[in-house]
């Protein structure tokens, strides 16, 4: 009965991880556009993403703390709700202080799919579903599932050549976050916290402090070129339409996905931190070649290229962090380490728009790059000998 569970509550988390993939994918190519459509500049456009993606961040570290309280499914639906609002907002909203309220909400969709509200106990949940030996490809395939549905959300966010297309999709998006709502309600008490206690201790801080400065060196590098910024860059530089960046989304979302199932078998073989880093360095080089690009198809060429190699990590980062505290603090976990990547994130949207507002088109390519190298090489040689818990055990 118990094995039963487990599987259905993997199950019930799959289904929201590609609900609400698909519906990040859709505002990570949109949500540039779509705000250009209203009437903001680049620095406000870039103003919105970074209050958005330090609202996730917040968010992240609250829904730890109430979901100690209140428990995780309450907490995840919740963020459903969340979600919701922030769909409404996108689609009937006018002015640039109402729009501003969707980036509030911490689910504006600006980024990825493991930043916000409900990261930090999806992911931990994640890890109570499943055997710790299968722990990895768990991730693999949570990562997977998204990837798809992002896929599948940059594909139709192709089809809104104009405001009122792209403000029906957004209250598409608000329907999807009542769903996820609902299945959150529908998880079993198995997904609850095995001791409920406060979201994180002093001393797993301090144990995750290093880990955590390192990954917000790596987010201020990520959050220079998010997905929204390179979107909104690719519609800047090349005069890019919805209708050729919602199809090179949709191959970038699809080779990441095969990335990440390709991550979780690779991580079984070299282990978690070579998977994160020995993937990222090459990733990282083809990133600074992008702005290089004399035409659109060079440009999404070398991205695609990116891609399919830069997002490997994100499995791997997941079982890492939720397999070295103990489990009734892996949510505070996940949220800890959220806050400080957000907050590393949280400010490249703005220095991007602000960049590209100016015509310095290439600098926000050339300081992401140089920033990630620098978080692979430290990674490497501070953390290579430290394995998680199911690896040791292995």
């Amino acid at each position: 009965m118990a094995a039963s569970l487990m599987s259905r509550d993997f199950a019930l988390i799959l289904a929201a991880r590609l609900l609400r993939a698909f519906g990040f994918g859709l505002a990570a190519v949109l949500v540039g556009l779509h705000l250009e459509r209203r009437g903001l500049s680049a620095g406000a456009i870039g103003l919105v993403l970074t209050i958005g993606l330090l609202s996730a961040a917040i968010a992240g570290v609250l829904a730890a703390t109430v979901s100690s309280r209140i428990g995780r499914r309450s907490t995840l639906a919740g963020a459903g709700v969340l979600m919701t609002i922030a769909g409404l907002d996108l689609a009937l909203a006018n002015s640039p202080l109402l729009l501003g309220v969707a980036a509030a909400t911490g689910m504006l969709g600006a980024a990825s799919v493991d930043l916000g509200p409900f990261a930090s106990i999806e992911q931990a949940a994640l890890a109570e579903s499943v055997e710790p030996r299968r722990r990895n490809l768990a991730f693999a395939r949570y990562s997977l599932t998204g990837g798809l549905a992002a896929a599948a959300g940059a594909l139709l966010a192709g089809t809104a050549t104009d405001l009122n297309r792209g403000r029906l999709l957004f209250a598409v998006y608000a329907l999807i976050g009542l769903v996820t709502a609902v299945l959150a309600m529908l998880l079993s008490p198995r997904a609850e916290a095995p001791v409920r206690a406060a979201a994180i201790s002093a001393r797993e801080i301090r144990t995750l402090a290093p880990l955590s400065a390192l990954f917000a060196i790596d987010a201020l590098g990520g959050g220079l070129v998010v997905n929204a910024v390179i979107a909104y860059w690719l519609h800047v530089r090349f005069g890019a339409p919805a209708n050729v960046l919602g199809p090179a989304f949709a191959a970038i979302a699809l080779l990441q996905a095969a990335s990440y199932e390709a991550s979780g078998r690779l991580a079984n073989r070299i282990g978690l931190i070579r998977t994160m880093v020995f993937t990222h360095i090459p990733s990282n080089i083809l990133l600074l070649l992008v702005p290089l690009s004399p035409s659109l198809p060079w440009a999404i060429g070398l991205l695609l290229a990116r891609f399919s190699l830069s997002q490997m990590d994100v499995p791997a980062r997941q079982a890492y962090v939720v397999s070295i505290v103990p489990p009734a603090e892996r949510a505070g976990a996940v949220a800890f380490t959220g806050l400080v990547r957000g907050l590393g994130q949280a400010g490249g949207p703005l220095l991007s728009g602000a960049a590209i507002q100016s015509a310095a088109l290439g600098l926000p390519f050339y300081l992401a790059g140089a920033l990630k190298l620098i978080y692979d090489v430290s990674l490497y040689v501070a953390f290579r000998s430290r394995r998680a818990e199911h690896e040791t055990a292995q």
